[in-house]
């Protein structure tokens, strides 16, 4: 629900955490590798646990078929939510990585936000390898044309939360794509989650103006463009509660509520939850 090309301050992945160390869960032996369900289950996630039920990562990670000897690939983590349970999960057995879109040539508002932009990946690199406890430089993270040696290939699985819409709108998501290709390993494949759409949405309402909402068909047909095929989809993160029409976009629920705390309809959108979300597994087209 971020702009694609920008991650927040590295601030907030770690004040959550004291979210990890190497003995991560309690109880858990120190050098072996954490469960899923004991990355979830420690009281060191502080808040996050409060969203598992709208994006219920068990089932989310299951579905995409991460496992944690894997090489996982992020893109764009944002605040880090998802980082906090992947990187725990993988690094142990496995390897994760973050990617971002090219920050060069974008538009900023301010001097200061586009010196957080392009200063992400070292801020990144080190608020991970605090919550690991591993060096910075054991730690990859990267704008997409800067691909470091060694990585195209490795992949097992590319993810990306919440994030195809500002692609979309930002006519970025094909350099994105090609570079989450060129990273994946021939049996590679790519999860995403994103807000979906009503049935029988417009384009106009639902592709030409940001709500933060995508079709189906439009997110199909953009992995399409950029070689790949729909392999399979599940409705695990799905909200019909959600009628997915709201004026001010997506960013009208949980957890941004951007109508504020004077909004007399507030409580009906915490009863609601986070958004109807379609949950994709996209895999290369020969």
């Amino acid at each position: 629900m971020k702009p694609a090309f920008l991650i927040a301050p590295i601030a907030a992945l770690i004040a959550s955490a004291a979210v990890v160390s190497p003995a991560f869960a309690d109880g858990h032996t120190e050098g072996s590798a954490p469960s899923l369900e004991e990355v979830l289950a420690s009281e060191k996630r502080g808040e996050d646990g409060k969203r598992d039920q709208y994006r219920r990562p068990v089932e989310t990670l299951g579905f995409f078929g991460v496992e944690p000897t894997m090489t996982v690939a992020e893109f764009s983590p944002g605040g880090g939510w998802y980082t906090r349970v992947l990187a725990p999960y993988l690094t142990p057995e496995g390897k994760y990585i973050a990617f971002n879109g090219d920050s060069e040539g974008r538009a900023y508002r301010t001097r200061a936000q586009e010196a957080r932009a392009k200063g992400w990946t070292e801020r990144f690199k080190a608020g991970v390898a605090e919550m690991v406890g591993a060096k910075p430089d054991a730690v990859t993270a990267f704008e997409i044309d800067e691909m470091p040696d060694g990585v195209e290939g490795t992949v097992d699985r590319v993810l990306i939360f919440r994030s195809m819409h500002g692609l979309n709108i930002g006519n970025t998501a094909d350099d994105v794509l090609k570079a989450a290709r060129k990273m994946l390993k021939d049996d590679g494949m790519v999860g995403v989650v994103q807000h979906m759409a009503p049935e029988g949405a417009s384009y106009d309402d639902y592709g030409a103006r940001q709500r933060g909402y995508m079709r189906k068909e439009d997110v199909v047909a953009i992995f399409a463009a950029n070689g790949f095929e729909l392999a399979a989809e599940s409705d695990i993160n799905a909200n019909p509660e959600d009628p997915a029409d709201w004026e001010n976009g997506v960013w009208t629920l949980p957890p941004v509520l951007a109508t504020g705390e004077s909004d007399p309809r507030r409580a009906e959108y915490l009863a609601i939850g986070e958004s109807n979300r379609m949950t994709l597994l996209f895999k290369k087209a020969g």
